[in-house]
């Protein structure tokens, strides 16, 4: 009797685990499956299936472009007031024609970075989550580069009507190269530097 049930409570204890392992299979498949190739950067950090990444995606989009909407905002209410100032009229005409330029970006970059939104509401419950995030990312980098256009060209242009000569296009320059540092140099060297680590 007792080497019977010593058997059983062996044979038990074998079943168990054959289930434990199975279940421990079962999932490491299931996170496998849930990782798609473009999600490889992600996958020592997060366990997400691709609707998942979407949607948390999404939700950084969003959030970049009330950054994004908020700088462009100010600026665009800072060049409208401007032409309603007494002294708007005695500008130059080539100050007016930067100006009129100035208003051309912002209102374009407004567009792009509401695009997203609009693209979202369109295709609300369609499914397309993913091409709507893609749009997005694309949207707001172009956005992105007019802003920093137009900050060089508001800063220019300022200076242009304060102090004359050079001192527009320096000052303009100067604003757009520490654009370009902090906004594309940084990031993609920070990119890079990773990539060559995780290698």
């Amino acid at each position: 009797m007792r080497g019977a049930r010593e058997d059983h409570d062996s044979g038990t204890a074998s079943a168990s685990g054959s289930i434990a392992a199975c279940e421990t299979d079962g999932d490491e498949s299931q996170y496998r499956q849930r990782v798609t190739d473009d999600e490889v950067a992600d996958q020592p950090r997060r366990n997400e299936t691709a609707d998942e990444r979407a949607d948390r995606n999404w939700t950084e989009v969003l959030q970049e472009l009330r950054v994004l909407q908020t700088g462009t905002q100010i600026l665009t209410g800072f060049l409208l007031a401007l032409a309603f100032q007494p002294a708007f009229a005695d500008l130059a005409l080539g100050r007016k024609g930067l100006y009129l330029v100035l208003i051309a970006l912002s209102a374009l970059s407004s567009v792009l970075a509401l695009a997203p939104v609009a693209a979202h509401r369109v295709l609300f419950r369609a499914g397309a989550k993913r091409s709507v995030v893609t749009a997005g990312h694309v949207c707001l980098i172009a956005a992105l580069a007019i802003v920093s256009v137009l900050l060089a060209g508001v800063v220019g242009f300022v200076f242009d009507v304060v102090i004359g000569g050079a001192s527009g296009w320096i000052a303009g320059s100067v604003l757009a190269a520490i654009a370009v540092v902090t906004w594309v140099l940084v990031p993609v060297t920070v990119r890079t530097v990773r990539r060559k680590r995780a290698d």
